[in-house]
């Protein structure tokens, strides 16, 4: 084996022009596929990260009415609901690819915040003491919410950047009063999202999922939240997933649970129930669009591999005419067919898989050039690179069938006679 490999790589080195131009069509073919692989994956990643977030596990669960998202901003508090409670919040842990759970009520549209005559129009949240943990937050100036601040129903506040700039510009927010709902709270602190995550927007729906991103939002604690609007409602939950793929099926467990735990009967048959927003899903039926049009693309390239087969198999059709004589004089000393099958087709894998190498190296080039002068996303796939050197060396033991097997059946006598 390794002899006929040495003598395949002595071959391909005593002719280098012939062997180059011979490798071209599987070098170009490989290159082509390479990059529209990795421009495919790189592109799946960035709708990946336009919807979900880059590094974020996190899904949200709401309280739906039929096909409607219920929004307490304009609905009154349902009846059969029950509040979520601690107990709860243990067993939705336990369910398979929940991380941490956090649970909040929102109105995503405030029109009662002020500081003097300065109006803030973004969400306001009642969040709970796991909220800024499992949402990625961390206190950028002053503090977080205390268990005093629970405990005692402290009317304190916390801004988010946005929500920070709107209502005091450049000024420091932290001690001063904003008015909510006319109830003075007190700003204790401003919050940043650890994720360096920005939304895409380019519809409607895109503004609803997001609205509250582009808009900041003031959190206050879950037990003030009757102080400002009146009564306990039932709560939203944000669910951290173990994993980013793993954000649908926790979003469906949790919301199948508290569908199942929560609403009274004679409520969900009057269309109340708990959903989770499938982004992964809407993610994933992106990426579909993509692929099928990169797809052809891959197929359009895979013409070029099969130029290149044929080029591999007429050079060594020649290469059989030329080493005839070599041949007759193996063969005449007692070579068997088979290891003259053996010796070709190691000679065409070996030139393939030289072009295939070389075609790797190129699209990986390519791929990172391509990305970075036309400033669109690339991701190199090991399994695509593993693949096309695989295939590269399949095309040479496919093509170089036919020259071989008309080698090993040359009559030494007659190869012998030729010059």
């Amino acid at each position: 084996m390794f002899e006929s490999i040495s003598q395949a790589l002595q071959s391909v080195f005593a002719h280098k022009l012939r062997s180059f131009l011979t490798m071209l069509g599987i070098i170009i073919g490989i290159a082509s596929i390479i990059t529209i692989i990795s421009s495919i994956k790189g592109t799946n990643e960035q709708i990946k990260e336009n919807l979900i977030g880059a590094g974020n596990n996190v899904v949200t669960v709401q309280l739906y009415q039929n096909e409607m998202q219920y929004d307490m901003m304009y609905n009154q508090n349902p009846a059969g609901v029950s509040v979520i409670g601690e107990d709860t919040r243990e067993e939705l842990c336990k369910l398979d690819g929940v991380q941490e759970v956090s649970f909040y009520r929102s109105r995503e549209y405030a029109e009662s915040v002020y500081y003097l005559n300065t109006a803030f129009n973004g969400g306001v949240y009642g969040i709970d003491e796991s909220y800024f943990a499992v949402n990625d937050y961390s206190i950028r100036q002053g503090r977080n919410f205390t268990q005093h601040d629970f405990e005692n129903v402290r009317k304190v506040a916390i801004l988010d950047e946005t929500a920070a700039k709107t209502l005091f510009g450049s000024d420091d927010p932290v001690g001063k009063t904003i008015e909510i709902a006319k109830e003075p709270f007190t700003v204790v602190g401003i919050a940043v999202r650890g994720s360096a995550f920005q939304p895409v927007i380019n519809s409607v729906e895109d503004y609803m999922m997001y609205a509250e991103t582009g808009q900041g939002v003031v959190f206050l604690p879950e037990s003030v939240w009757p102080i400002v609007y009146r009564f306990d409602e039932p709560q939203n939950v944000a669910v951290r997933a173990t994993s980013t793929d793993d954000i649908t099926a926790a979003g469906k467990s949790v919301a199948d649970y508290l569908t199942a735990n929560q609403i009274a009967e004679e409520t969900a048959k009057n269309g109340f129930s708990y959903r989770n927003d499938d982004l992964l899903k809407r993610a994933e039926q992106l990426q579909e669009m993509s692929e099928s049009t990169n797809n052809q693309l891959i197929w359009i390239a895979g013409i070029s591999l099969l130029v290149g087969g044929i080029g591999v198999m007429n050079i060594m059709l020649v290469s059989v005419t030329e080493r005839t004589h070599e041949i007759g004089l193996k063969k005449a000393i007692g070579a068997k067919r088979r290891r003259i099958l053996s010796q070709f087709l190691t000679e065409a894998a070996v030139l393939t898989g030289i072009g295939g190498l070389l075609g790797v190296l190129g699209g990986i080039g390519m791929s990172k050039l391509i990305s970075h002068f036309m400033d669109t996303p690339s991701a190199i796939s090991i399994p695509a690179i593993l693949a096309a050197a695989v295939f590269s060396i399949l095309i040479g033991l496919i093509f170089g069938i036919v020259p071989a097997v008309k080698a090993s059946k040359l009559n030494p006598i007659e190869a012998l006679r030729r010059e």
